[in-house]
């Protein structure tokens, strides 16, 4: 459902005309109005695609890594952090000339920046070394997180929440079993709850799961679906990250004949027990009721479409917003993120963004910065060499 406009009576009007004229006269300031997409942009300093990035909510900077393929075969890797206000590249934490490359996992815990390091012999990767910058703003390495995980164990979703000390990962066997596994960590103390096994219906890794982390009950979040036209809802997992004990659900079953199709974005309130979802064949938003496993599912404001499908969903715990991402928008030109309450009341479109991803080898992430309501995103540039900073 939408939130419609509220329609006041011409008394209530007068009120708030007299009471915005006091202000004036005061000389209070009123919040500014969401602007949408702003004019700073962060370009990757060596001019490479970035994999990935994020920014510090407890600070000034961010981070982002960005590759490019050299004549000789070799890669330009590069770990660079930026300053939010004005999107200037700070430092170079690291520039290889090698076969390795980098991507950014994150900024978890408090300002503590996360950067796996893919170590490359012959062909195959022979190591993964995970680097840590804690904190961010000391714009160097200052030690190594070491997760119980083998060269084989890829990771591929991580909880992007701060200011909390546990992080939830989701990662893979690349290889043998290919088991889907859940984990909890203290990132900055290397500390690590167990490795928890997934069912491998429909938490498989072709089939794309996301993780999300709730601190107030220390559980991960996962979700998931086989993303078949005309197959069963998505499932919905509750990981006690203490135990390893699973609690399953049941989704929300999509219209026919198309039903809901992959889990793309994935986000949580912790202290209201909802999660949000966006799904790709119905390209829906869907709201859940994390105590009582309820919930429902709505349409994307005008889309029409699975083109326009939401990607990255992320929340704002601050004024307990959820934002999720549009590539290909059905409120404007180009790309949209669209601003939801915990109800599930639509607040605000964000539109002229392009973030498509169309060539990006990480999809879609929206970096937010609670205190201020800004934000950044990929693009404008579509070789995915940029991020664009937003206010909402």
């Amino acid at each position: 459902m939408q939130a419609s406009p509220n329609r006041r009576s011409s008394s209530l009007a007068n009120t708030l005309g007299l009471a915005l004229a006091c202000l004036i006269c005061l000389s209070i300031s009123l919040p500014a109005l969401a602007q949408g997409p702003g004019t700073v942009i962060v370009n990757s300093k060596f001019g490479g695609q970035i994999f990935g990035f994020d920014i510090d909510q407890n600070g000034t900077e961010g981070v982002l890594t960005e590759a490019q393929t050299l004549q000789d075969g070799r890669t330009l890797a590069a770990v660079e952090t930026f300053d939010q206000a004005t999107g200037k590249i700070v430092k170079v934490v690291k520039k290889l000339i090698s076969k390795d490359d980098f991507i950014t996992l994150g900024v978890v815990g408090s300002s503590v920046g996360l950067v796996e390091r893919e170590h490359v012999k012959g062909i195959y990767v022979d190591s993964r070394i995970y680097n840590l910058l804690n904190p961010l703003s000391a714009n160097m390495f200052t030690g190594t997180w070491t997760p119980p995980l083998t060269k084989n164990d890829i990771i591929s979703s991580v909880s992007r929440i701060q200011g909390t000390s546990t992080t939830a990962f989701l990662a893979f066997q690349n290889g043998g079993s290919n088991h889907t596994f859940v984990f909890g960590s203290k990132v900055a103390a290397n500390t690590f709850g167990p490795l928890v096994i997934l069912p491998d219906n429909p938490f498989f890794f072709s089939n794309s799961p996301l993780v999300a982390y709730d601190s107030k009950k220390n559980r991960a979040v996962v979700a998931a679906s086989d993303g078949r036209v005309g197959g069963p809802p998505p499932v919905i997992a509750l990981v006690n990250l203490a135990t390893g004990a699973i609690t399953q659900f049941q989704g929300i079953p999509g219209p026919p004949p198309f039903r809901q199709g992959f889990i793309n974005g994935l986000a949580v309130d912790s202290e209201d027990g909802i999660a949000c979802t966006t799904t790709e064949l119905d390209f829906s938003v869907e709201f859940y009721d994390l105590k009582t496993k309820t919930g429902f599912s709505q349409v994307l404001p005008g889309a029409t479409g699975q083109t326009q499908s939401g990607s990255d969903v992320e929340f704002d715990p601050l004024n307990k917003l959820f934002l999720v991402a549009q590539s290909s928008s059905s409120t404007g030109p180009g790309s949209s993120i669209h601003v939801y309450d915990i109800r599930g009341n639509l607040v605000e479109s964000l539109d002229g963004f392009n973030f498509s991803n169309a060539s990006n080898v990480v999809f879609t992430h929206i970096a937010l910065n609670p205190s201020n309501r800004t934000g950044y995103v990929d693009g404008p540039d579509p070789s995915v060499r940029q991020i664009q900073s937003f206010t909402y």
